[in-house]
């Protein structure tokens, strides 16, 4: 497990969980469905996400201190993102893996190393599979859409097996609750709700320099 690093102290206020329409459901085959609407993201486009998600690793200067792109986008719970593997292009792209850790309100009982598999990647959003013996276990999809003054963001994560029967020995249920329990589930939904609110306040810079 890897260490959880000191707060990065850079003035934020971040979005509230009451910002965002959110729901947790329990589907028909056991999977988890968490779903977030939320709150419009003021002077930020879909050009500018879809190249943030080609472009997280590394550092960048903000407010003039170098630190790691990844750990600017949620300066509590971040804690490492990686390339692990690149995709056809030699890049972050579909077919990439990203290796992301992160701590859901600096919970240790709540940090994940997990490898994701970016299956889409362009303008109008990015969907990750974790897969594991072959099977999809969970997967995270973004999308993009652009609207008067910014972007609707909306997420939805998929928590199980599709098809719990070709894993008998493996249900939904039991999954969720040693993988990723509906506890942590809340404290996800808090997590991501911050981290996508933060690109207000430092995507359109970055962006616009290229940093």
């Amino acid at each position: 497990m890897m260490t959880l690093p000191e707060p990065l102290e850079l003035g934020w206020n971040m979005k509230l969980l009451e910002s965002a329409e959110t729901s947790l459901n329990h589907l028909p085959d056991g999977r988890l469905e968490i779903v977030i609407v939320h709150d419009i993201l003021k002077g930020i486009t879909p050009e500018m996400l879809f190249w943030w998600f080609t472009n997280i690793g590394g550092e960048t200067t903000y407010q003039n201190q170098v630190i790691s792109r990844y750990r600017l986008w949620h300066p509590l719970d971040h804690i490492h993102w990686e390339l692990a593997k690149t995709g056809q292009h030699g890049q972050a792209e579909a077919g990439a893996i990203f290796r992301i850790v992160e701590a859901f309100g600096r919970n240790p009982k709540y940090q994940i190393d997990v490898l994701e598999t970016v299956e889409k990647l362009d303008i109008t959003g990015i969907r990750l599979s974790n897969r594991r013996s072959g099977f999809e276990v969970s997967n995270l999809e973004h999308t993009f859409t652009p609207v008067a003054d910014g972007t609707l963001y909306r997420s939805r994560m998929l928590i199980g097996i599709e098809h719990p029967w070709l894993v008998p020995s493996i249900s939904n249920p039991m999954l969720q609750q040693h993988v990723f329990p509906e506890a942590m589930a809340r404290a996800w939904l808090k997590h991501n709700i911050e981290e996508v609110g933060n690109f207000e306040f430092f995507l359109a810079k970055l962006f616009a320099t290229r940093q």
